[in-house]
């Protein structure tokens, strides 16, 4: 437990510079772009007294130096900047959005994993049958498929031609339930709310079975690589030389021993999920954070641009800690 103990005090401490050099190059890099981001903002014609109000108030006629230390500051204090488009705090509309996009990359998280292990596992156990080429082809192809294409073909099929699923949007006109948590589906269960719980399971299927199909194919092959390696070991024979059901030998010893690599894919996917799931909110007009920061960009909101980024980096910063200190609770080699 003491060396467990030192690892998470250890991980810990890298978060804060880890979140200071994400800062840095966010900052550096929205700073070095070509043109200038009042002028986008305002427009190229706008009168050049407007234009100059609008860099005071924005502190970008300060020094670079001193634009970076009121970043930090601000940053510092949960303060994210103000949408120019709306006229409101960034970090109070990230908040707004966030909820949505947990939905979605939770459902499909679930979806992903439920393919990918049993799959894998299965095609592992398989090796060389049809089960296994058959396994391993749809694994390639829905890896490689476009996410945005997969999408349309899902809502031609199941919204247009069999009518079964909404295409669009998080719920239907006057049906969302009373916001408790911003989940939809959490939400519509704890208000007791029938009539919104079904509205909005029926609208997450198709983003949600989209984008965890679509990643289902990683976890295929990630869990069949581990799961023949695994089989292999000496360890595994000497199971069933004690004449343990082939059952507990597949379930509670290979695959078992084989999830870790898995989980930390689980964990990075999460996180990439969490900020780069920007295809299918926009397929399915999912109002996510992707979706969010795509229209700021279309509008040149640049504080709402920067505090999205910001917000994200942050997010995945904080998502891949908990995977580190979770993957090393469950193997010890990881902590010396």
């Amino acid at each position: 437990m003491a060396s467990l103990r030192t690892y998470i005090i250890a991980r810990l401490l890298m978060v804060l510079p880890m979140i200071l050099i994400l800062l840095s190059i966010v900052f550096l890099v929205l700073h070095v772009l070509p043109g200038d981001p009042v002028s986008a903002m305002l427009g190229p014609k706008a009168p050049e007294e407007q234009k100059e109000l609008m860099r005071h108030q924005l502190g970008l006629d300060k020094h670079p130096i001193f634009q970076y230390a009121d970043y930090i500051v601000l940053l510092s204090r949960g303060d994210f900047g103000t949408s120019i488009l709306m006229r409101r705090p960034v970090l109070a509309e990230l908040l707004e959005r966030f909820p949505a996009t947990l939905e979605l990359t939770i459902t499909s998280m679930i979806i992903a994993i439920l393919i990918g292990i049993l799959a894998g596992a299965h095609s592992a156990y398989k090796q060389g049958s049809a089960f296994d080429h058959g396994y391993r082809f749809y694994a390639i192809v829905l890896w490689s498929m476009p996410i945005f294409w997969l999408g349309m073909l899902f809502q031609l099929f199941f919204g247009v031609y069999l009518g079964w699923l909404p295409m669009f949007h998080r719920d239907s006109p006057l049906m969302a339930p009373q916001t408790i948590t911003g989940l939809h589906v959490l939400d519509s269960i704890l208000s007791g709310n029938l009539p919104a719980l079904s509205d909005s399971v029926a609208h997450l299927v198709l983003p949600s079975l989209t984008l965890g199909t679509v990643l289902s194919g990683i976890f295929v092959r990630l869990t069949r690589a581990n799961m023949v390696d695994t089989l292999r070991q000496d360890y595994i024979a000497a199971a069933r030389a004690r004449g343990l059901p082939e059952r507990v030998v597949v379930l509670r010893h290979a695959l078992k021993n084989s999830f870790i690599p898995v989980l930390t894919m689980m964990g990075l996917q999460f996180a990439l999920m969490l900020g780069g799931a920007a295809l299918t909110e926009r397929t399915f007009s999912w109002p996510g954070v992707a979706t969010y920061l795509i229209e700021r960009i279309y509008y040149r909101d640049f504080p709402a641009i920067q505090g999205a980024i910001v917000f994200y980096a942050v997010l995945v910063v904080m998502v891949s800690t908990i995977v580190d200190i979770v993957y090393a609770y469950i193997d010890p080699r990881i902590r010396y």
